[in-house]
């Protein structure tokens, strides 16, 4: 009798435990369980959709990345075009876009279309992001900036150009951002500031035959 009281009591103390905690904590399972499977329907997603900005970008390196020598031609580079078009509308938070864009840029340039080359790289910049699907790319900012750079410099706006160069901390870019400043430096008529750039651009580890013919240059304006 005793030992069939004790089960009773038991009992009693699990329906009353039930009663007041135990439903709450099933609630609260569920709840985990809902946001676990939700945050996992997130993560497939966005995989999905990765992938997807990942075949995209697959066919921009196609058209782009030739043999030594080549060129893209007509409809390689409108293609290159449209597709960044198509990263950026439809998954501009991803890097595929900002470098697809880069290859955009440079198309732009080559069909004589400044302003749109412009605006191509200028995304790049202002669609910098942090997260777990979309880092901040250091070289690609540099890259793109210093790419800007020249374009404003071929649409004839050198003081433009320069305050962007100004305003940028090269790091390991420093001998194209120098060369850079040098040529925009010619193009001011500033000569003396110009030669300066360019042994800074030599002297940052620069060695092209360009920048020697620039100097060379530069050397019969004294």
């Amino acid at each position: 009798m005793a030992l069939q009281a004790s089960e009773e009591e038991t009992i009693e103390n699990l329906k009353t435990w039930w009663d007041e905690s135990g439903k709450r904590l099933v609630l609260i399972a569920i709840a985990v369980l809902a946001a676990y499977t939700s945050w996992l329907l997130l993560q497939n997603s966005r995989i999905a959709t990765l992938e997807v900005a990942s075949d995209l970008y697959e066919e921009v390196l196609r058209n782009a990345v030739l043999e030594p020598g080549t060129v893209p031609d007509e409809g390689q580079s409108l293609r290159i075009i449209e597709l960044s078009a198509q990263l950026k509308e439809e998954h501009n938070a991803s890097i595929y876009a900002q470098f697809a864009s880069l290859f955009s840029a440079q198309q732009l340039v080559r069909n004589g279309d400044l302003d749109g080359a412009e605006n191509a790289l200028q995304w790049v910049l202002d669609n910098q992001k942090d997260g777990l699907f979309s880092t901040r790319d250091e070289g690609l900012v540099l890259t793109a900036s210093l790419r800007l750079g020249r374009v404003i410099l071929a649409k004839g706006e050198a003081e433009r150009a320069l305050t962007l160069v100004n305003g940028v901390d090269p790091k390991t870019f420093e001998s194209g951002f120098a060369e850079l400043r040098g040529d925009i430096y010619v193009v001011m008529d500033r000569f003396i500031d110009a030669r300066e750039a360019y042994i800074a651009a030599q002297q940052s580890g620069s060695v092209s035959d360009a920048l020697r013919m620039k100097l060379d240059d530069l050397s019969n304006e004294s």
